[in-house]
C-alpha cells in the first residue's frame, strides 16, 4: 500500500489518540485504534513480523524487507503511541485528578458511539453471537470490579505485567492502565516514565539507566504478548469475524462500569507524585454524588465524546465512497 506523508502524518495522530487512551484506567487504545479505521492492520503486520524479515533483507535489501512488513505503518503508529504516552500522561493524570467527571464523561460518550459502531458491523445476527456479547460483558465488568494487589517490585513480575498489559490495550474495550492497576503496577509504570523522561531532560545516566533496565523487562513482556496474541486476533478475524466483533462489543460494554462518570471512593492511594488518588471506587448516580454532579457539564462532553466517533466514522465511510 502506497502512502503520502499525509497519510503517515495522520497515522501518527492516530497514534498518539493511542496513546492517551492507554494512560487512563479504563479506555483502551485498541479502541482507538479499531474506531480510526486501522486495528485489522495493526493487527495483522504485528502477525506478520518475523525473523524472516533478516532473510528478505539479505536477499533483497532492507527497504524490500521494510516495505515487504509494512514496517513504515508500524514504526509511525508506534512513534506516536510512544511520544503521546511521555507527552500525555502528566496532562490526563492532572484531568484524572482535578476535573474526572469532565474526562470519564468523554470517554464514556467515547465508548457508547465505539459500542454502536463496532456492533453495526456484525453482519449476522446469531444465538452465539448474543451470547458472545453477553459473556464477553460479563468477564469486562468483573475485570472492574476486581481489586488492586499490592505494587510489584521485580523485574520479572515487570515483564509479566507487560505481557498481560499489552494484550488488553490492543484489545477494544479491555484497559491496559486499569489492567496495570488491578496487577499494581500502574504507579510503578508511571514512575518508570517519570524517571525516564526525568533522566532525559536532567542528562542523569544514572536515572535513565535504571529506567531503561526497567522498561526492557517490560518491553520483553510486552513483544512476546503482542506476538502471541496478534495471532489469536488475527486468526480469529479471519475466520471468525461475527463472533469476533461480538466479543470486542461485550468487552466494550462491560468496561463502562469503570468509565461512568459519577464514583464513590472507598479507597484511596499515594501516586507516583505523593498525590492522594482513588483506588478503589463504585458506580453511583448522580443524586448519590458528594459535591457538585455537573450534570450539564456531563452530558455535554459525552455529547462531544460521542459527536467525534460519529464525525470519524461519516469521514471513514466518505474517504472509502
Amino acid at each position: 500500500m502506497r502512502r503520502s506523508l499525509k497519510d503517515y502524518l495522520v497515522i501518527s495522530v492516530k497514534g498518539l489518540a493511542m496513546g492517551a487512551a492507554d494512560v487512563v484506567p479504563g479506555v483502551s487504545g485498541g479502541t482507538i485504534a479499531f474506531i480510526s479505521g486501522i486495528y485489522e492492520e495493526l493487527i495483522e503486520t504485528i502477525n506478520k513480523l518475523e525473523l524472516a524479515f533478516f532473510s528478505v533483507w539479505k536477499k533483497e535489501g532492507f527497504l524490500a524487507s521494510w516495505k515487504a512488513y509494512n514496517l513504515s505503518f508500524l514504526s509511525v503508529l508506534f512513534l506516536g503511541i510512544a511520544i503521546s504516552i511521555l507527552s500525555l500522561s502528566k496532562v490526563i493524570k492532572w484531568l484524572l485528578h482535578n476535573e474526572p467527571l469532565l474526562l470519564w464523561a468523554f470517554f464514556f460518550g467515547l465508548v457508547i458511539a465505539s459500542i454502536i459502531y463496532i456492533g453495526k458491523q456484525i453482519t449476522q445476527w446469531k444465538p452465539k453471537v448474543y451470547i458472545s456479547i453477553l459473556v464477553a460483558a460479563i468477564i469486562s465488568y468483573f475485570i472492574t470490579i476486581v481489586e488492586p494487589i499490592a505494587s510489584p517490585d521485580s523485574n520479572l513480575y515487570l515483564m509479566f505485567c507487560g505481557f498481560i498489559a499489552i494484550i488488553a490495550m490492543i484489545l477494544p474495550g479491555v484497559s491496559g492502565a486499569f489492567i496495570l492497576l488491578i496487577l499494581g503496577a500502574y504507579q510503578t509504570f508511571i514512575g518508570i516514565l517519570n524517571q525516564l523522561r526525568e533522566g532525559l531532560f536532567s542528562m542523569d545516566f544514572d536515572l535513565l539507566g535504571q529506567a531503561m533496565i526497567k522498561l526492557l523487562f517490560i518491553g520483553i513482556g510486552a513483544i512476546t504478548g503482542l506476538k502471541l496474541f496478534s495471532k489469536i486476533l488475527n486468526w480469529m478475524f479471519k475466520n471468525h469475524k461475527n463472533m469476533t466483533l461480538a466479543i470486542l462489543t461485550g468487552f466494550m460494554i462491560g468496561s463502562l462500569n469503570k468509565i461512568w462518570p459519577w464514583k464513590k471512593t472507598l479507597t484511596w492511594r499515594t501516586n507516583s507524585e505523593g498525590l492522594e488518588v482513588p483506588f478503589i471506587e463504585k458506580s453511583i448516580s448522580p443524586a448519590q454524588f458528594e459535591g457538585d454532579p455537573n450534570i450539564i457539564w456531563v452530558l455535554l462532553l459525552a455529547a462531544s465524546g460521542f459527536l467525534l466517533i460519529f464525525i470519524l466514522e461519516r469521514l471513514a465511510v466518505k474517504k472509502a465512497n
